[in-house]
């Protein structure tokens, strides 16, 4: 037998596997047991040089396609399981041809979302699981990437420090094109809502569903999420230089349908500055965390993620999303957020802790600028709030956590 291995980094070990066995034949002694989803194909998990690979076997060109497509995607920075090679050539004991393999590095502390579904969630977590999803759908068709087999057995579900984020790992029938079509957008829609309720059907009938869980209801979730994301990742809209407060109003609806900022990008042309967001789905406490770790300060959850989503602002408006995160939340903490908690008169700081008293600060200069129509600067909107609001508030504030909404703003600025 004479073993053709296609690879981008050759692995020695691949030789000592058993490819004149059918993958459904390998002994116990090669595989890993680890969940996985259902397939038409032979799919069986191994351990490689201290680590495992998920093989399926497979005609020798879908192989190879599958493979370069997990390329393309990779090198798009798109959330896919990482090819390692293809191996075709195989023969068994008798001379017979077998189908080749490929061969995909497993995502570690992942599971299939079959899999996934097939254990009780709490409604919480549930819903990002489902979220993550949506992001993932919006993420590969802005990408170009017509999935066509999307499924709860093709993609995989991680946890992984604080973020939950779903994967591709079948590409079998992705195609990637320049830009898709709004047709093609719904064929996949359509195909992923028929799979999706299909799966949770099966694991319904076969009792391996939360009794309480609706199948369609799920998928339909899935595909309502997907659409106003789509909406508002994709919603044409310029910015002039000074219109920072339309970028934040931009990550407000954002954050308001319940998806976080990613990473955010700005590009400036003849037309002015086109915005980019990549959403994600986080868990429970992942601002504070993020945000001490970056500068130090200790604040609730909605305040760090105000912080943050200012954090990023300032980064894309200054051109710098490319260069070290820690430098960058440095200055930020030293050129923004100190100068504007120092400029509260003493008096009036023991109101509001010093990341309410900035949260509160960031969502004033929101509604002065959307009301005069242009970005007001941080130094008149400190003004205008020591002057009209801070004062008003009663010291059980701190404790109620009021709505900056329901304060009336008032005003005095010149436009």
């Amino acid at each position: 037998m004479v073993l053709d291995i296609t690879a981008a980094r050759p692995e020695p070990a691949l030789l000592d596997l058993p490819w004149a066995l059918p993958l459904e034949e390998w002994p116990e002694s090669q595989l890993a047991a680890l969940p996985r989803g259902i397939s038409r194909h032979v799919v069986r998990f191994a351990r490689l040089s201290g680590q495992v690979i998920a093989i399926k076997e497979i005609k020798a060109e879908l192989a190879r396609r599958e493979y370069q497509t997990l390329q393309l995607l990779r090198r798009l920075n798109q959330p896919a399981v990482e090819p390692l090679a293809v191996v075709s050539g195989r023969t068994d004991a008798a001379g017979e041809q077998l189908d080749a393999c490929l061969l995909t590095r497993h995502l570690q502390f992942s599971l299939p979302y079959r899999a996934l579904f097939s254990q009780r969630l709490r409604p919480d977590t549930a819903r990002r699981v489902l979220d993550a999803l949506a992001v993932l759908l919006v993420r590969l068709h802005l990408a170009g990437c017509f999935w066509g087999d999307v499924s709860l057995s093709n993609t995989l579900f991680r946890r992984d420090a604080g973020e939950f984020a779903a994967y591709l790992v079948d590409a079998e029938t992705a195609e990637l094109h320049d830009q898709l079509s709004d047709g093609q957008r719904a064929h996949d829609l359509y195909i992923a809502h028929g799979n999706i309720a299909g799966e949770l059907m099966d694991l319904a009938a076969g009792d391996l569903l939360d009794e309480e869980a609706d199948p369609l209801e799920i998928a339909d979730r899935i595909m309502h999420r997907y659409e106003l994301l789509w909406s508002e990742l994709t919603a044409s809209e310029r910015f002039e230089r000074g219109d920072r407060w339309r970028v934040d109003d931009r990550i407000r609806r954002l954050n308001n349908l319940g998806f976080d900022v990613g990473e955010l990008a700005m590009t400036t042309d003849v037309d002015g500055t086109h915005l980019q967001i990549e959403p994600k789905i986080v868990d429970a406490g992942h601002h504070s965390r993020r945000l001490l770790q970056l500068t130090g300060l200790d604040a609730e959850e909605n305040q760090a993620r105000r912080l943050l989503n200012d954090l990023d602002s300032y980064a894309a408006a200054t051109d710098r999303q490319g260069e070290d995160e820690s430098v960058v939340a440095h200055d930020w903490l030293v050129n923004v957020y100190e100068p504007a908690v120092r400029g509260v008169p003493p008096e009036l700081r023991g109101k509001l802790e010093p990341p309410e008293i900035f949260h509160e600060l960031l969502e004033h200069r929101w509604y002065l600028s959307e009301q005069v129509g242009y970005d007001v600067s941080m130094a008149d909107t400190l003004r205008d709030y020591v002057d009209s609001v801070l004062p008003g508030k009663p010291e059980e504030a701190a404790v109620l956590g009021l709505d900056t909404e329901e304060i009336p703003i008032r005003a005095r600025l010149q436009p």
